[in-house]
């Protein structure tokens, strides 16, 4: 669970993480890059469309400064996995709601 989210910083579990991450079921990939820094495309996230979850949120920033490709959308749909975009605070949320009932992975950019 996401315990607190603040511009740049992000507690999970009782531990802080400073660099963008990617929370998956039973584990935690820190320090995530994309090709483009503000550009969220496939290729950055495909890995995670291969795990076994029904839900996919993702924190766009603290301003949501990151732009989500039409692709990752079109990918989740025709896998059946539920996709929310949001600001990192509000998606860090739903992400809490969505993990209580459904298996769940997060991307979230921590700054911008």
């Amino acid at each position: 669970m996401i315990e607190s989210y603040d511009f740049g910083a992000m507690v999970v579990d009782g531990i802080k993480y400073t660099a963008d991450l990617i929370l998956l079921p039973g584990r935690i990939k820190s320090s995530w890059w994309r090709k483009e820094g503000h550009q969220l495309a496939l290729e950055d996230i495909e890995d995670v469309l291969q795990e076994d979850i029904e839900a996919l949120v993702i924190g766009t920033g603290f301003f949501g400064l990151m732009k989500v490709s039409s692709e990752v959308s079109q990918a989740a749909q025709s896998k059946d996995i539920v996709l929310r975009i949001e600001k990192t605070k509000k998606a860090a949320q739903i992400f809490n709601e969505f993990a209580v009932h459904k298996k769940s992975a997060g991307a979230f950019h921590l700054t911008c």
